[in-house]
């Protein structure tokens, strides 16, 4: 009876010991892990248009090789034009909050509110306090952790994305076979569903990775577009982080109205009613035009379940957890579907 309990604590405690180890091991290449998910997302991305040069009769490594030359010529693109304008705006958003937030205290609705609010929102003070740290060299470089490390942030930012690229290259040319590799696995008996489940899952995938990208887009330009006419200050900052957070599925658009409307408030109430308009004017086009067409057969997940995958997502891996999410719940729910349900009912 001993030698049991002994047994059993001993083999309780390796399992312990072993569960910390590997917790450690997956912390430490948590950074390979999450370049590995962009990779592969990017490549299940790309896969459809791929496929679809494969059917007017091109060889699928040309095709690989057109579609992958086109990619990585829209990223470098678009970092010319955006990057630039994000650098000037950027910088002129941080050196001049103290000056916008002084004249925002200084417009009539905002002495009206704090009035009514009993004089607690002291913008001038703020103001002061703000430029007095921004006009110190040793905070600028602080807000960053020191210039080094904002230098080794850059550098790694960028070897980040070079490895994911070329992850992205491999994992689209090896695709095929892969999933070949994978299938000689399952049992011959089990491997036409196993074959059918897979395919459902890497096209559902795909298709959400465009369509989810092709709305980004369109709430980011068309966002530049509306906050450059309306008078939005910093229209090409607000429209990158704008389409950045459109990749959250659901509440991001509604978090980029939120902080551009925010944005447009420093200017007048007009300028914040009308962008705000505008916003709720595209969310609804978004959701019943735009959304209807862009994402048809891509995937079918319930709502909450797209709000609960986005925030829980989010939290683990930010963006990139936030947009895997919906595909990965819509996976387990094509497995859920095609394999628990049948075997329950067949009970």
């Amino acid at each position: 009876m001993k030698t049991n309990a002994f047994r059993i604590g001993f083999i309780a405690t390796l399992g312990g010991l072993l569960a910390i180890l590997l917790g450690l091991a997956l912390s430490s290449i948590a950074t390979i892990l999450v370049y590995l998910a962009a990779a592969l997302f990017i490549a299940l991305g790309l896969d459809p248009i791929v496929r679809l040069l494969e059917r007017r009769g091109l060889k699928r490594m040309l095709a690989i090789t057109i579609v992958f030359v086109l990619f990585i010529a829209l990223i470098i693109g678009v970092l010319f034009l955006v990057v630039p304008v994000v650098i000037k705006e950027g910088t002129a958003l941080v050196t001049g909050l103290p000056e916008t937030l002084s004249n925002m205290a200084a417009q009539p609705w905002f002495i009206s509110l704090n009035s009514a609010l009993g004089g607690t929102m002291n913008l001038s003070a703020a103001s002061t306090a703000l430029q007095k740290f921004l006009s110190d060299p040793n905070n600028l470089a602080s807000l960053g952790g020191g210039l080094l490390k904002v230098g080794g942030d850059v550098i790694g930012g960028i070897f980040g994305g070079i490895t994911i690229v070329i992850l992205s290259l491999f994992f689209l040319g090896s695709l095929d076979a892969s999933k070949s590799a994978l299938y000689m696995l399952v049992p011959a008996s089990k491997r036409a569903g196993v074959v059918s489940i897979t395919d459902q899952i890497v096209n559902s995938v795909g298709k959400y990775v465009i369509g989810q990208v092709i709305l980004a887009a369109s709430n980011g330009i068309l966002g530049f577009i509306a906050m450059t006419l309306i008078g939005v200050p910093f229209a090409g900052v607000l429209a990158v982080v704008a389409f950045l957070l459109a990749l959250i599925p659901l509440v991001g658009t509604v978090i980029s109205a939120i902080l551009v409307t925010a944005v447009g408030l420093t200017q007048s109430p007009g300028t914040a009613i009308a962008i705000a308009i505008y916003f709720l004017i595209y969310m609804q086009v978004e959701a019943y035009v735009f959304s209807p067409r862009v994402m048809s057969k891509a995937v079918d997940v319930p709502g909450i379940l797209v709000v609960i995958g986005a925030l829980v997502g989010g939290t683990l891996l930010g963006i990139l957890g936030a947009l895997v999410a919906v595909p990965v719940t819509a996976s387990i729910l094509i497995i859920v579907k095609q394999v628990i349900v049948p075997r329950q009912q067949a009970r």
